[in-house]
């Protein structure tokens, strides 16, 4: 079997594909060789709307064969450790295999474990989350007759960082279509400082918050989860004079355990696990100290392999891990990538941070947040086409690129290596 590559690509997800297409349509003659052991694509983007019942989870999944380019060698394996000296990527059943450059793109896995008693709950009864099972979330959201409905996330960095509170609005949408919104208390328990980053749609959200009644915590690190007796444990991490901020509700039931310890109640609980980057790339010296993947933050390139470059979920970088920020990296990576075969500098250095999350906030209404490193709104002038003039607001014309229009552009254009 080949044992060389002239380009190497670890991942057969969004970025992965998505760099093969384009090297490949650019220069047919490549030597390209993709690592990939999964036998399913899939779009994750509409698993929320799987989740609230307004998807067919069946159409988010493509077998590995289909969206695989015409013209790269896909090594059906494991990748299992890098000698990135040696230019080499060790396999689980293929050996080693050495390239001339090297894009790693496997994405995260989610670690439930960082969280006590999750490993054991995890989509289990009224415990459910999107990010691994949203039949199961749409299997509780129906079942569900009121009390506290529970919405979190982790402290680690996850996907789409919008997701926790995107099927919090379509269950809050739910609960008020079916008239249980006088006996459910919705609640969003977040780490974090704020609903979101970016002002515009921070301004938006507020306002969807209040319509809905919905709880806001921020503050609130999960750390336990007992299954059984149906409590979440937060840890209050706010700290010095901000500490006030967290008080018992009464209202959710909430009780203060210990020093900044709260307990929550919950009859339902959706939450995104805690995520990192894969053991094989954890255990390797392309980690920064965060554990992710140490690349510069606008050439993509390693910062101590040249001839390596870090796209999508595992790399270290400072915004949101979205497959609308790939769809601006791979551009970056490939351009620097002939730049360094005809022996020049990789001084692409274009990548701003731009990610972009479309935030349903409830069933026909969706706010589409695009921003940059420093958090600046920046909304595509193409929206403009579809006659919306401000993305920041809620608006169904969202709802059908989130639902129709985005899930073809992925399956047609962006995987095919097209511009989009």
């Amino acid at each position: 079997m080949k044992s060389h590559y002239q380009i190497l690509i670890i991942g057969g997800g969004t970025g992965g594909i998505m760099t093969a297409a384009q090297l490949l349509r650019k220069k047919p003659s490549l030597d390209v060789g993709l690592i990939e052991p999964g036998d399913t694509h899939y779009y994750q983007p509409a698993w929320t709307l799987v989740g609230a019942g307004t998807y067919d989870f069946e159409k988010t999944a493509k077998p590995m064969a289909e969206v695989m380019p015409p013209g790269v060698k896909w090594i059906k394996d494991y990748a299992t450790g890098f000698d990135a000296k040696n230019n080499t990527v060790k396999t689980k059943s293929s050996g080693d295999l050495t390239y001339d450059y090297l894009v790693v793109s496997p994405g995260l896995v989610m670690a439930p474990e960082l969280i006590e008693g999750l490993p054991e709950a995890m989509d289990k009864g009224v415990v459910c989350s999107n990010y691994t099972n949203p039949k199961h979330t749409w299997e509780v959201l129906k079942n569900f007759k009121g009390g506290n409905a529970v919405f979190t996330q982790p402290t680690t960095p996850i996907k789409c960082g919008g997701a926790p509170q995107k099927i919090m609005y379509l269950a809050a949408d739910y609960f008020r279509k079916h008239g249980l919104e006088d006996k459910t208390n919705v609640v969003f328990a977040t780490p974090g400082t704020v609903i979101f980053g970016v002002k515009k749609i921070k301004k938006t959200l507020t306002k969807v918050l209040d319509r809905y009644g919905i709880h806001f915590k921020p503050y609130y690190a999960p750390f336990k989860i007992d299954a059984d007796k149906k409590i979440v444990y937060f840890r209050n991490i706010a700290d010095g004079e901000s500490e006030c901020v967290v008080t018992e509700d009464n209202d959710l039931g909430e009780k203060m355990s210990g020093e900044a310890i709260i307990e929550m109640p919950f009859d339902m609980l959706h939450l995104a696990p805690p995520q990192a980057p894969p053991k094989f790339v954890r255990d390797s010296d392309l980690i920064n100290e965060t554990g992710w993947m140490d690349v510069d933050i606008h050439s993509l390139q390693h910062n101590k392999y040249p001839n390596i470059f870090g796209i999508g979920d595992v790399a270290s970088l400072p915004t949101a891990k979205t497959g609308a920020a790939i769809r601006k990296q791979v551009p970056i990576v490939i351009d620097n990538i002939f730049k360094l075969m005809q022996n020049q500098e990789a001084s692409n250095k274009s990548y701003n941070g731009y990610s972009s999350c479309p935030l349903i906030t409830g069933y026909g209404k969706m706010v589409l947040a695009e921003f940059d490193y420093d958090n600046n709104f920046t909304p595509d002038p193409k929206l403009k086409r579809m006659l919306i003039m401000d993305s920041s607001k809620e608006h169904w014309r969202l709802w059908i690129l989130k639902k129709y229009v985005l899930p073809y552009l992925y399956w047609k254009k962006m995987l095919k290596g097209q511009n989009v």
